[in-house]
């Protein structure tokens, strides 16, 4: 068994519960970061620049000791059309037109994942292109009642209630939902962790 002990660089619930899923056991470290877009960033460098910053920062503030043992796992995921990235709705008016963007349209998920060690750095991104029916305003404005789009990059979760919305995914589903499973045990093999079998 590797003596590396994992950290989860997130306060997503849904990370923690995708990476739980997995087997790892692990604790979790939230990472305080600056989530501007730079100017002239693409959709691609923001996300993985997120990702990798979040596991720095986190691996950054570990005791000289824990550092030698420590993995840390950034991840960062984005709501992307027409190269534009779409942030998390303040308001009504915002998920109106956020999901009116998305609606009878194709969009692309981005999730970066960065994995940190003392000995290297790793980093994966995942594309996932979602496929939304056609969506009416009453539809839109009783989505936002539900309080489910109101955290959400896109206005939207997969997993949750707007799971009707989706006519269809060609890629990875817990991308989408937040931290891609394939991918994310890939990497963590490579810094000598593997996940736990259960009984």
């Amino acid at each position: 068994m590797s003596e590396n002990k994992l950290i989860l660089a997130s306060q997503s619930p849904r990370r923690k519960t995708l990476l739980a899923q997995l087997g790892y056991t692990f604790k979790v470290q939230v990472s305080d970061i600056d989530e501007s877009i730079a100017v002239d960033e693409s959709p691609a460098d923001y996300v993985l620049r997120l990702a990798l910053e979040k596991a720095q920062k986190v691996f950054q503030t570990l005791p000289s000791l824990e550092k030698k043992s420590a993995v840390v796992l950034g991840s960062d995921t984005s709501v992307v059309i027409n190269n534009i990235t779409l942030g998390k709705p303040e308001t009504l008016n915002d998920c109106i037109k956020t999901l009116s963007l998305l609606s009878d349209q194709q969009h692309q998920v981005l999730t970066a994942v960065a994995v940190i060690s003392d000995r290297k750095i790793k980093t994966q991104l995942v594309t996932t292109n979602v496929f939304f029916k056609a969506l009416t305003l009453a539809e839109i404005e009783a989505y936002w009642q539900t309080g489910e789009p109101q955290d959400k990059a896109g206005s939207y979760a997969i997993q949750g209630i707007a799971g009707q919305f989706i006519k269809a995914i060609n890629g990875s589903y817990s991308a989408v939902v937040g931290l891609p499973l394939f991918e994310t045990a890939e990497l963590l093999t490579q810094f000598g962790l593997s996940t736990k079998p259960r009984s």
